[in-house]
């Protein structure tokens, strides 16, 4: 059985390694046997992290975009690898038996930075091994027929949406996604594709 976990990550940059990532949330958005599918019915299961920068460089953009202070997370933050092997354990505990999967939207940027910061941070590395992920960009082209250009998230049709505002707080902006990715994992377009509804 897949178990889902919406991911959101705040760095200040573009790539791990010279940029750190400072903050992160992952929350439990459901579960799929291969028949049926159970979104979450709260959003309740998360996990969330503040974390010490790794390194010195930062781009003052990414900073203005999720409003964390950098300055008080030298001082507060929490050491990478304490967070992050916290975190790879409550995965593995909510997952069970399950295989826990990855969900982000758009995936490529989540993953790189969870993946990297749990294979250098966490003893027993990546929960969701190098490759359980599900992107939702993809899952939105596919079921509605728009090209992946054009499937970012100010193009998801309106039935789909999630009522919450995308506030750049990691918490705030996993549970967005965790909605969304349960709505369009349930609809059915009409004839296999549908055009967005604005």
């Amino acid at each position: 059985m897949d178990v889902y976990f919406s991911a959101d990550v705040e760095t200040d940059g573009p790539i791990p390694g010279p940029f750190s990532m400072l903050s992160f949330a992952i929350v439990f958005a459901g579960t799929y046997d291969g028949r049926e599918f159970k979104r979450a019915d709260t959003h309740e299961k998360r996990v969330y992290h503040e974390l010490k920068p790794i390194s010195s460089q930062y781009e003052q953009e990414a900073l203005d975009v999720n409003g964390l202070d950098r300055q008080r997370l030298l001082l507060e933050g929490e050491d990478p690898k304490e967070a992050l092997t916290k975190a790879a354990n409550w995965i593995r505990e909510i997952a069970g038996e399950g295989s826990p999967v990855l969900v982000a939207y758009p995936l490529s940027f989540d993953w790189t930075w969870l993946y990297w910061y749990f294979v250098n941070y966490c003893e027993q590395g990546s929960p969701f091994d190098y490759s359980k992920c599900y992107d939702i960009k993809t899952a939105l082209s596919v079921k509605t027929g728009m090209p992946i250009a054009q499937s970012g998230r100010s193009s998801v049709p309106s039935h789909l949406r999630s009522h919450r505002l995308h506030t750049h707080h990691a918490i705030d902006d996993a549970i967005e996604q965790a909605e969304i990715f349960a709505n369009l994992f349930e609809w059915e377009p009409p004839h296999g594709r549908d055009k967005p509804q604005t």
